[in-house]
């Protein structure tokens, strides 16, 4: 939070431009799919999983939200094919990562190429664009003055809590994140509540798909590509261990409007698009040397202690 005001008080003073309600408006908008990636990476990193394919999974899941959108149909089955199609690739995922053992970072980014060679041959070498405005004006009805949008995120946010912290959902993932092993132990159904994970955060993967198309309405070659950075970095940032065994949801959410922050600002000061990675893969470096620190000198306090 302190680092997110000091952030706001610095793009302030640099450009006219910033505090403005537009851009508040427009930072918001721009973090709706970081948020749901976001959200579905804290549980992943909870259990000591990744999952870098995404933003890549993403625009999958988008494109056939667009193509039904084109063809017609109903914008409430096309916004709820973005969840079902994400599912099933979560299912995928874990099948390739869970079932066939296989670590997950090389899993994913495994299936990082196989989406990405997917997205190119579903758009045919051309961008997805002129898409209805069905979808769009779905998500602008409003519930008691509040934007469908906007209820949607909430209740996702909801249940995510739910599951995270009144169900033993979210005690198995911390245990799993802690030490797989002891908690198979334990008693703990691993592999089911790992496919579970995986499954859960390829939802909202889809979810966060179907907000792209309402709020974008096309489907870039490249779209999604750095989303799985953004998500891992917004994560870090926020308190939960990429090691497992730690998470915090208030801090994800924290974490994501903290780098959208600092990406929008420095676009507005000035800075080209290009170095906003450059930002993003310092702040994870940053915060991931500080945590490895941080467990060092636990361990050698610890190691001190029983002398």
């Amino acid at each position: 939070m302190i680092a997110a005001l000091l952030a706001i008080a610095l793009f302030t003073a640099g450009s006219p431009y910033f505090a403005t309600a537009d851009n508040a408006t427009t930072i918001l908008r721009n973090s709706i799919e970081l948020l749901l990636a976001a959200l579905g990476m804290t549980l992943l990193l909870a259990m000591g999983g990744i999952d870098i394919s995404v933003g890549v999974a993403m625009g999958v899941a988008a494109i056939v939200v667009g193509r039904l959108l084109q063809a017609d149909t109903s914008p409430f089955i096309a916004g709820l094919s973005g969840p079902i199609v994400g599912a099933l690739l979560g299912i995928l995922t874990g099948a390739v990562v869970v079932l066939g053992r296989i670590p997950a970072i090389v899993g994913t980014l495994g299936l990082f190429g196989v989406y990405r060679t997917a997205v190119f041959i579903l758009l045919g070498g051309q961008w997805l664009t002129g898409l209805p405005t069905s979808l769009t004006e779905v998500m602008g009805l409003r519930i008691a003055g509040i934007p469908l949008s906007a209820v949607i995120l909430i209740l996702t946010y909801a249940v995510v809590w739910f599951l995270f912290r009144r169900t033993p959902f979210g005690t198995h993932l911390l245990a799993i994140g802690h030490s797989e092993e002891k908690a198979r132990l334990s008693g703990v159904p691993v592999t089911r509540v790992r496919m579970a994970a995986f499954v859960f955060s390829g939802a909202l993967i889809g979810l966060a798909a179907t907000f792209y198309i309402a709020n974008y309405r096309n489907v870039a070659m490249t779209v999604g590509g750095s989303l799985g950075l953004d998500a891992v970095a917004a994560v870090v940032l926020g308190g939960t261990s990429i090691l497992g065994g730690r998470c915090s949801l208030v801090g994800t959410v924290l974490g994501v409007l903290l780098l959208r922050i600092l990406q929008n600002g420095l676009l507005l000061i000035g800075v080209p698009s290009l170095w906003q990675t450059v930002v993003t893969g310092g702040l994870l470096i940053a915060v991931l040397t500080l945590e490895v620190l941080g467990n060092r000198l636990n361990l050698a306090k610890a190691g001190w202690m029983k002398r």
